[in-house]
């Protein structure tokens, strides 16, 4: 079961032929595995179903972690129940996640351990480059945090419940598909193409979980991205078009306030009863190596960890991006591979 991260969803993460004409038929990570003998589900947060226009925001309250967490239980008890009904078996099931959807991931496996065995889903866990826990000495990471979460729970205060997508992911990768030299509406001096490129190669300009963070690894001249080192400019352009219009505030305040660690808190941490089988892939210029402290958080015994990098660590911020892990070209043999192979072995 996998489960999609921010401005996006389970098709536009794990099966982006299914809405991009530049991706090729197999490339993606839901796909690759699929073709390797893995059942594959995904589940979309509630959030991804409310239309551009004339949404009704009044539920979008509620959606928080906990309901997030309760929602990818009954996913799980959905897809065992059809691989029982259809001859698959009873086996729970590995529940993995991209980016915010791993910690949503993280959050679930350390929920379900308050439950009694009966009524388990997970068989292990596969976070994708993210952090459940940010590292005692990563104040500028957990400050990042803490000053997000203040943040996005005044606004829930005033009664904001709708993180606009269509106000910027959407337009960004739409205008550098359609008019990439034309000014941007959005930055003055800048092209379409320029701030599209800005905003994945240089993400730790407005958003830094730790330094040098970037969505997609690119080529710079002088300073300034030129293009994308490893993945297509138009697979991450319709990455970006076809956000979903509008995502639920009151989850990304809980998410940050979770790293923050100051209450009050959505859920209780259980991270340290967690004991089922954990792989975790990351990518150098993404959360990267600032990950792996998770990964000691937990009871699991058996942890397996693989950050993809490609360049020395003095170049990081041009290193493979947070997207490269199911976008570049080539994910599958660095980052896909190494995942089918342990997921087949457990």
């Amino acid at each position: 079961m996998l489960l999609h991260g921010d401005f996006a969803t389970f098709p536009t993460n794990f099966a982006p032929s299914l809405t991009s004409a530049a991706a090729q038929p197999d490339h993606g990570l839901a796909v690759y595995l699929a073709q390797r003998g893995i059942d594959v589900w995904g589940l979309d947060r509630r959030w991804t179903t409310a239309p551009k226009e004339g949404a009704d925001f009044s539920d979008f309250a509620d959606m928080g972690v906990v309901q997030a967490v309760s929602d990818t239980g009954r996913a799980l008890l959905f897809a065992r129940t059809l691989r029982d009904l259809t001859g698959a078996g009873q086996e729970r099931m590995f529940l993995g996640g991209f980016s915010s959807g791993a910690q949503i991931t993280y959050l679930h496996a350390a929920e379900e351990t308050q439950k009694q065995p009966e009524q388990r889903h997970v068989k292990g866990i596969v976070p994708i480059d993210i952090y459940a826990k940010v590292a005692p000495e990563d104040t500028a990471s957990k400050q990042v945090a803490c000053d997000n979460a203040a943040q996005e729970r005044d606004l829930v205060a005033q009664g904001e419940v709708d993180s606009d997508n269509s106000a910027f992911f959407q337009p960004v990768g739409e205008l550098a598909a359609s008019a990439p030299a034309d000014p941007s509406p959005f930055y003055d001096g800048y092209t379409n193409r320029e701030v599209m490129l800005g905003f994945v190669t240089q993400t730790y300009q407005i958003y830094e979980p730790k330094p040098k963070y970037h969505l997609i690894a690119g080529t710079f001249t002088d300073g300034a991205p030129t293009g994308l080192r490893y993945t297509s400019e138009g697979l991450i352009t319709d990455w970006l078009a076809h956000s979903p219009p509008h995502q639920a505030l009151v989850e990304s305040a809980d998410r940050d306030a979770l790293w923050c660690g100051e209450a009050p808190l959505p859920l209780g941490d259980h991270l340290a009863e967690v004991t089922v089988p954990l792989f975790y892939l990351g990518a150098a210029g993404g959360f990267g190596d600032h990950g792996l402290y998770s990964t000691t958080v937990v009871g699991s015994t058996d942890v397996t960890t693989h950050v993809v990098r490609r360049l020395p660590a003095e170049d990081e911020p041009e290193d493979f991006g947070h997207g490269d892990l199911l976008y570049a070209d080539d994910a599958p043999a660095l980052a896909w591979e190494p995942l089918s192979q342990w997921l087949l072995a457990h």
